[in-house]
């Protein structure tokens, strides 16, 4: 069989997989915190034993993630807080291991313990923040935890802990299938005192659905053309087994 149809194969596999890749994407265009992952393709020159290549395969792959940040938008509640700039909040991930979220729609569970909305607790100097029993919660734009006792005075203020607050190198994080970031060297990042936190404002998914949805028309004719392609290797299999009938 001529290996124009594994090239077209190929190709119409890789279309596929940078549609799912765009599709999370619109799924999560309204996900608090939420960044965009980036799809490219290249191709992938076979080579023969000493021969040179003639054939190229395509490749898609995610490079990496949009680094542009979303659109912060005021909600008033005590708890959301955005990053101003560029840093990230530490959390807990499902392993027990240190993660990094921009989603800053925190919450406190029924065990006490401060979490983000997807359930991830949020870590403080000396590990996962725990609330006492409390009025009223305020954050400070340094990530410190305040609190008002039950039963006291409205000026009475009690810091409970402070939020992990890091602001690592360009390019030292990865995302995982969590859609939380890690350190690619494992080592959790050390806290940086220049991150500031906004109160009562949440950062919005930095997804553009218009541009998503014009990636995802360009990645379906992609693979209408290689189905096309692989329609042509067919019908030239079957005129060269006709032509070799007639010998």
């Amino acid at each position: 069989m001529d290996r124009m149809l594994y090239v077209a194969m190929t190709g119409a596999q890789q279309a596929l997989r940078a549609q799912s890749l765009i599709s999370h994407n619109l799924a999560n265009a309204n996900t608090t915190g939420f960044r965009q992952d980036l799809a490219d393709f290249r191709s992938m020159p076979v080579f023969g034993d000493g021969g040179l290549p003639t054939r190229a395969y395509a490749m898609a792959e995610r490079s990496g993630v949009d680094p542009t940040p979303g659109k912060v938008m005021t909600t008033g509640r005590d708890l959301d807080v955005a990053i101003q700039g560029e840093g990230w909040i530490a959390v807990q991930a499902p392993d027990g291991g240190e993660a990094y979220t921009r989603a800053g729609d925190l919450q406190v569970d029924a065990n006490g313990l401060l979490t983000t909305a997807s359930g991830h607790p949020v870590l403080g100097n000396s590990g996962p923040i725990s609330i006492p029993p409390a009025e009223k919660i305020d954050i400070g734009a340094d990530g410190t935890l305040s609190i008002r006792p039950l039963g006291t005075a409205p000026d009475n203020r009690v810091e409970v802990d402070r939020i992990k607050l890091v602001k690592p190198a360009a390019g030292d994080l990865d995302k995982d299938a969590s859609g939380l970031m890690r350190a690619k060297d494992g080592q959790p990042v050390p806290p940086d005192a220049a991150v500031r936190l906004l109160g009562g404002a949440l950062e919005s998914s930095n997804v553009n659905p218009a541009a998503a949805l014009v990636s995802m028309i360009e990645s379906a004719r992609r693979f209408e053309m290689q189905v096309k392609m692989m329609g042509v290797a067919e019908e030239n299999a079957n005129t060269t087994n006709q032509l070799l009938r007639l010998e």
